[in-house]
């Protein structure tokens, strides 16, 4: 259907209000048996006797779904048999934390995932810790990472990002032909993991409304002298793991390599950039730091007009829009035509999963055919990149709901779902944002957006054309 011509301004808007009684939600001894059988199913259906699944800190969340927890600074495997046998293969410190998984195995001691130089008690090589007894070899031998390797020139299914030794080794045991990458299973078109239910839901929500409501009082704290930490320390909270490195960058980025807040003070003009990302969601926020269009520095006297408004429009069009049992390409179509890639640079995906990490996957290409579930987290991820000009933002995360998975929040998880419709009403009745029904918030600072810092008042609205 066409597209309904929208007026864009910036207006006085009074902010979301903040959300209180923000409290981690457990994944239930239900969930996690479900996780389990439905990972069993698909290796099943798939042909796969056997999942090996790495992990280490930045690359764990496969197994993190699986196992409730992350080694932190070591590696590991996760082995699976298609009949429910389990083995954890744990280095040192990581021997004890097998008692409190949520998936209960046989433990497997490997010092060679343990830290560099300690000590190797219980040594052998790792051809004798991984013998052919962990191996179920009547069906295909799956290896799962973190990447899935597509593109035209790919060939996803041998192509592994496991470290060499451990693919290496494996394939010694078994033989090369039998072993594939198995990562699809969890975050593929299909993947096990693109979906989630009600507890998932509230599990992830509280990392999104965290970071939500650290973009928010970062906002507020912005001012002319106020270093890139002091920014940091609020963007930071609670002591909650970070999805990705947190970002209170004033000036120009990436001076001598530097990604993390340092002591540079904001000045006036400068433009400014803020992230913060925890498990289930993240909030970005680029802008400058001035009162008005007047401050703005030379060659960015347009900025509005050519990026903050057709960014704005983009993001309430993907708001707007999206439902459930739409197709990713016609997501992506529906961008390309608000926002041109050619005219505003965008390169990547313009949405994507969210999970356990910022970035699990993205179903929302040219010519995906995936569609979208009930159940869906995402990412509303748009980066405009217009020569000459500096960026905008108001990324933040959303789940697709049909009314059964609604009624389930509901009744579960009331103080969520309130924050959601309350989330919800702000935006259509402060921004003017038609959201569609299947939409729910993940966070109340989506797409809050002030373009100009020092005005604490105004932000970026639409009313529709008469």
């Amino acid at each position: 259907m066409p597209l309904e011509p929208k007026s864009i301004q910036l207006a006085k808007v009074a902010p979301p209000l903040p959300e209180t009684n923000l409290v981690p939600i457990t994944l239930t001894d239900e969930t996690m048996e479900v996780r389990f059988e439905r990972v069993l199913k698909t290796m099943k259906a798939e042909g796969y006797s056997t999942l090996v699944i790495y992990e280490d800190l930045e690359h764990g969340s496969n197994f993190e779904y699986l196992t409730g927890f992350l080694t932190r600074f070591e590696e590991a495997l996760l082995i699976i048999h298609d009949d429910g046998t389990v083995y954890y293969v744990l280095g040192n410190e990581n021997l004890k934390l097998e008692k409190h998984a949520r998936l209960k195995g046989k433990v497997i001691h490997a010092p060679q995932f343990s830290l560099p130089n300690q000590p190797r008690f219980e040594d052998k090589p790792l051809t004798e810790i991984l013998d052919q007894t962990l191996f179920k070899v009547d069906g295909q031998i799956g290896l799962v990472g973190w990447k899935l390797f597509t593109g035209t020139h790919a060939e996803s299914k041998k192509n592994f990002d496991l470290p060499h030794y451990i693919v290496e080794t494996i394939t010694k045991q078994i033989g090369s032909d039998k072993v594939f990458n198995a990562t699809d299973l969890f975050i593929g078109d299909q993947g096990v993991r693109t979906t989630n239910t009600a507890n998932e839901i509230a599990h992830y929500e509280f990392g999104a409304a965290l970071a939500s409501a650290s973009i928010l009082k970062t906002l507020d704290a912005v001012e002319i002298g106020k270093t890139e930490m002091e920014l940091g320390q609020i963007l930071n909270a609670s002591g909650q793991p970070n999805s990705v490195v947190t970002i209170a960058a004033t000036g120009k980025r990436f001076e001598k390599a530097r990604l993390y807040p340092g002591h540079k003070k904001i000045a006036l003009g400068d433009p400014v950039s803020l992230t913060v990302g925890y498990k289930g969601g993240l909030q970005s926020r680029s802008a400058f730091a001035v009162h008005d269009a007047t401050e703005l520095p030379k060659g960015q006297e347009q900025y509005l007009e050519k990026v903050v408004y057709p960014y704005f429009k983009a993001i309430s069009t993907w708001l707007e829009n999206v439902h459930i049992g739409m197709e990713g390409k016609e997501v992506y179509k529906l961008i390309e035509t608000v926002l041109p890639k050619k005219q505003y640079g965008w390169h990547l995906n313009p949405g994507h999963y969210v999970a356990d990490e910022e970035w699990m996957a993205s179903p929302i290409y040219k010519d995906s055919t995936v569609t979208l579930k009930s159940g869906m987290l995402f990412q509303v991820d748009i980066i405009p990149s217009i020569e000459g000009f500096s960026g905008t933002s108001a990324e933040g995360g959303i789940v697709l709901a049909d009314e059964m998975l609604k009624e389930q929040i509901k009744s579960n998880y009331p103080e969520i779902w309130d924050r959601m419709i309350k989330r919800r009403t702000f935006i259509m009745d402060q921004l003017g944002i038609d959201l569609h029904e299947d939409i729910l918030p993940l966070g109340n600072a989506l797409p809050y957006l002030r373009p100009f810092l020092l005005d604490k008042e105004k932000a970026v609205t639409i009313s529709k054309k008469v």
